[in-house]
């Protein structure tokens, strides 16, 4: 059993540091402060073809596994970027699968390599208002038309849809009253995002400003027939071969931003002297330091087996999500100690701690709520009734 990386990954996290040195700690206050989009740092990284890590080679992606793009995604936060410089390219790493594994070539040959490039971003648009996780109930509408569906309806926590060029759509075709089974007639769409017919209004929220987050409302928007991904009525199945590689991706990302905050904290605490000696030297800030470092060790290595087993056509379902759920418990303690190690200081912005602190509840949050997961564990693992 061996727990190294290869050369080839070693590489990659070095080419991945590389570009994030040239986006330091300065970079990522100010887009906090001011909410401008990352775009130079997705250039950058656009430039060198990372966006598509995942992508298969033939359409301008690096042909790699997800096990690269949890290494690539942890190196992103933990170099200081936190959720903001991650969540900037999340979309780019995994967001597109249903299009590489349903897509015709036609649609894998005029999707992929903009989106690859860099040239054209995309959101994801399934979570509604009155649903949360019940993704059966969507109320969005995509009703055919000829050679079109028109889309109305509104979705809610929408991604980048202030600087998106396309957008991932998963609508009703056919009406819940008139399926067998609940997960039956949602269709899923990759198309333009026509702001003739999409209202996009930003949700102010309390951290990551620099990568939106919105209410989007669809108000007749015409999707062309070719514009749809696979067959009519089959969308959730083709959602759900994203959802593993998501909280693997967001695992990574929360356990980067916990050893970027352990690193701060260790610093100050050798640092930061009272009474005559650095605070470092007590227990009462060791221990808690130390127990972050266990559990993010811990988090990581659940990460890359669900990674391990997903490249090689396993099940991970499990595994996935009890690495979301154990980086966002362990990133988010880290990141909170990291507040309290600093003291008063770690309460002032120029420390970046805190915003590491306010970044970190995303990935508890979401793309699935802790509880949810709990409740999976319970039932797939464990073989407890279903609570829900």
């Amino acid at each position: 059993m061996d727990f190294t990386f290869t050369p080839e990954q070693d590489a990659l996290r070095e080419a991945i540091v590389r570009i994030c040195a040239g986006f330091g700690d300065e970079y990522w206050l100010q887009r906090d402060k001011d909410g401008a989009f990352p775009r130079e740092f997705c250039a950058a990284l656009a430039k060198d073809g990372w966006l598509g890590i995942c992508m298969p080679e033939e359409y301008g992606g690096a042909g790699l596994g997800i096990t690269e793009a949890a290494i690539m995604m942890q190196a992103i936060a933990q170099s200081g970027a936190g959720m903001t410089g991650a969540s900037a390219v999340h979309m780019n790493i995994f967001g597109l699968n249903p299009v590489v594994v349903f897509g015709t070539e036609e649609q894998k040959r005029r999707m992929l390599p903009p989106l690859i490039a860099g040239q054209e971003r995309a959101c994801f648009a399934v979570t509604e208002p009155n649903t949360g996780l019940d993704t059966t109930q969507l109320r969005t509408r995509a009703e055919k038309r000829g050679d079109r569906y028109v889309v109305n309806g509104q979705k809610i926590w929408i991604s980048t849809a202030q600087v998106a060029e396309k957008v991932l759509i998963l609508a009703r075709t056919t009406p819940l009253d008139q399926v067998k089974r609940r997960t039956e007639g949602l269709s899923l769409f990759y198309t333009d995002l026509d702001r003739r017919h999409v209202d996009v209004r930003e949700i102010d929220k309390m951290g990551r400003k620099a990568v939106d987050s919105n209410e989007v409302f669809f108000d007749n928007l015409e999707v062309p027939e070719e514009d749809r991904i696979g067959e009519e009525g089959r969308g959730f199945e083709y959602i759900l071969h994203g959802l593993n590689p998501e909280r693997i991706l967001i695992a990574a990302e929360a356990v980067g931003l916990g050893l970027v905050a352990l690193e701060r904290a260790t610093n100050y605490a050798k640092e930061r002297r009272v009474f005559g000696r650095p605070i470092g030297q007590n227990q009462a800030i060791q221990h808690p330091l130390a127990a972050n470092w266990m559990e993010l060790q811990a988090a990581q290595l659940m990460i890359l087996q669900a990674a391990w087993r997903y490249d090689r056509g396993l099940s991970c379902g499990a595994e996935a999500n009890a690495a979301k759920y154990l980086a966002a418990e362990a990133g988010f303690k880290a990141c909170q100690q990291a507040v309290m190690t600093h003291g008063g200081f770690g309460y002032a912005r120029e420390y970046h701690v805190e915003r590491f602190l306010r970044e970190v509840m995303i990935p508890r949050i979401a793309p699935v709520s802790p509880q949810l997961i709990l409740c999976f564990i319970a039932e797939k693992v464990l073989g407890l009734p279903k609570s829900y």
